[in-house]
């Protein structure tokens, strides 16, 4: 076991923002209370509680890998609709006490999973919404139309 460092710093961060994870357009992750982790000269990693996963598509893997920094890794496959991203997600079930943190928590492959902070411009509808604004059969939508979110064409 090695201690974070001048050598080697990890630093770990709460989120500011509200964080969510989408798997091929899905939201698997969505959370509040979402840490980063920055390690020496690695990229940022979001970590998400595990209460903020969707883990009935999170199937665990035999797979193990070991950090002498934060502890035994521990992987995640994900399946939904048919795609499957082998060991997509990690996590350290039982890190060591520098990195208590991160105990609870998953971690998704930026190159798999789509991770991003939500802002105020990214905030979508409810079904209910959705629902109001479709064609009930009487060839028009139930609800006031939504405002454009695109330029039409310059021609």
């Amino acid at each position: 076991m090695k201690i974070p460092g001048p050598d080697h710093p990890i630093t770990i961060t709460r989120n500011p923002r509200h964080v969510q994870a989408l798997f091929h357009g899905h939201l698997i992750a969505d959370s509040a209370a979402s840490i980063t982790l920055k390690e020496a000269g690695l990229k940022p990693v979001i970590y998400f509680p595990r209460a903020d996963v969707a883990m009935d598509f999170l199937h665990s893997t035999d797979r193990r890998t070991h950090c002498p920094y934060k502890g035994d890794a521990s992987y995640f496959t994900i399946a939904r609709d048919g795609e499957i991203i082998e060991n997509g997600v990690w996590s350290y079930e039982d890190p060591y006490p520098a990195m208590e943190a991160i105990r609870g928590m998953v971690a998704f492959y930026p190159n798999e999973i789509e991770v991003h902070e939500v802002t105020g411009d990214d905030s979508r509808p409810g079904v209910a919404d959705v629902v109001q604004h479709t064609d009930s059969g009487a060839g028009s939508s139930q609800g006031e139309h939504w405002r454009p979110n695109v330029q039409a064409p310059l021609g």
